[in-house]
């Protein structure tokens, strides 16, 4: 984690005119933008690109899951619109999930990193268990977890709740987090959450927060607070 603000924006809005105008508004007060399946699949890649001209990384959360051969093609587009990051699923496998990093090494002339979407945070055992997977999120998670650490992942999404899982298979990942709710009584469609301080404390190294932000009144304020928060937060946590 660097000295940027660790709170990625996730910009599930309507146009990507809307999207790169509110990134311009939220620029100061956070470390980068997630461009979700919203945009991608309605305004399109591109999105990644106008919003890399702001200067923060773009997290392409594109949530790839295909055979190899699919995926490192859109891997490798992704790359060159300016993604530093790109989601696969890590369910789709080890294979796929080369392929993707290899994929993103080519497009992007090695500058970006394939993050592995674990256990979605809106599933808990419940939901798993539902379609036939007889495992909880956090066992599932750290089978996950090796697997995207072996196949030259720079890390993974997982929630809150298994980022010590993380930590212990795979202390190299970097850990990037969303289900963040700076209101814990407001989960909106997600099972697995934690506040910013919480998920900090557990080692989180991003945090991806959209909604809180996005829906928010005035979303550089909301924007603002929460980074205040969590900077006074880390202060603390350095001090002897």
């Amino acid at each position: 984690m660097t000295a940027l603000s660790p709170i990625i924006v996730g910009l599930d809005l309507d146009s990507a005119e809307e999207a790169v105008r509110m990134a311009r508004d939220l620029a100061p007060h956070v470390g980068g933008f997630k461009v979700g399946l919203g945009l991608l699949h309605g305004p399109g890649p591109a999105t990644v690109g106008a919003l890399a001209e702001l200067g923060l990384p773009v997290f392409a959360d594109a949530k790839l899951h295909d055979i190899p051969t699919q995926v490192e093609a859109a891997a490798r587009r992704l790359g060159r619109w300016g993604a530093r990051w790109v989601t696969a699923h890590v369910a789709g496998g080890a294979a796929m999930l080369t392929a993707t990093v290899s994929g993103l090494a080519d497009g992007s002339g090695g500058a970006a990193g394939v993050l592995g979407v674990t256990v979605l945070t809106s599933l808990d055992a419940g939901a798993l268990a539902a379609i036939g997977i007889a495992s909880t999120p956090g066992r599932l998670v750290s089978r996950m977890a090796r697997v995207a650490a072996r196949t030259g992942c720079e890390g993974v999404v997982c929630s809150p709740q298994e980022i010590g899982v993380v930590a212990d298979v795979a202390p190299d990942l970097l850990k990037v987090i969303p289900g963040i709710r700076p209101d814990p009584g407001r989960t909106d469609d997600q099972a697995r959450v934690a506040t910013p301080r919480q998920a900090m404390a557990r080692g989180a190294d991003w945090l991806v927060i959209g909604r809180p932000i996005t829906r928010a009144p005035d979303p550089a304020a909301a924007a603002a607070a929460i980074a205040a928060d969590l900077a006074e937060f880390r202060g603390a946590a350095v001090q002897p």
